[in-house]
């Protein structure tokens, strides 16, 4: 997969914003306009040498499909995207749904699965509004990516710790079936119970 900067992303976020197509005018009226003439055709040149984009004849930039790969094909999965987008910097919530088109909390759901396994990093940040969540990611996270890289998104499968909570109501579950088997209770009873016990271990998934 192509790597991208920061630079990069935004530039290719605009032309998406604007149906795959853009130009210098749409290029004038965004953030970019803050690179100044220069940074923006060097950053312009290095995007077509890539592939990244293309020329049309009357002077306008096109997105190419090599671009959408790397963070906007609908079959890569959300935390193979969330990676990539954290591989570039770390970005806040509102910033990754922003630049995933992905809403906010389906992009939180799968940021809190990848960071209770530990594989993208979530720190405070004051900013004039207040504290921001801003998300980093971790060095499991891109061995993870790097992973996924290998043997392909389509393949690509995200290991889950388990969750202690859920081995700890295992564990208990656990004692209280030895409890059962251990004091005179009569079988229908006894089953009526066993039964209960086998679907909560079943809807907890362990």
């Amino acid at each position: 997969m192509v790597r991208i900067g920061s630079l990069d992303l935004e530039f290719l976020h605009l032309g998406l914003q604007k149906g795959g197509t853009f130009d210098e005018k749409d290029i004038e009226n965004s953030e970019l306009k803050r690179l100044g003439v220069g940074r923006i055709l060097d950053s312009v040149a290095s995007l077509k040498d890539r592939e990244l984009i293309s020329q049309n004849s009357d002077g306008k930039f096109t997105v190419t499909n090599t671009a959408k790969q790397i963070l906007w094909n609908k079959e890569i999965p959300l935390w193979v995207k969330i990676l990539r987008l954290l591989d570039i910097k770390a970005f806040s919530l509102k910033t990754i749904s922003m630049y995933l088109g992905t809403e906010s909390d389906k992009i939180l759901e799968v940021l809190e699965t990848l960071r209770k396994n530990e594989l993208v990093l979530m720190l405070p940040l004051r900013t004039e509004t207040g504290l921001e969540k801003m998300y980093e990611l971790m060095p499991a996270g891109a061995e993870e990516l790097e992973k996924s890289e290998e043997v392909g998104f389509e393949n690509a499968k995200l290991v889950l710790k388990k969750d202690s909570n859920q081995e700890e109501i295992f564990a208990i579950i656990d004692e209280i079936v030895q409890s059962i088997n251990k004091k005179g209770i009569d079988e229908k009873a006894k089953s009526a119970i066993l039964e209960k016990l086998e679907r909560i271990k079943s809807k907890l998934k362990i």
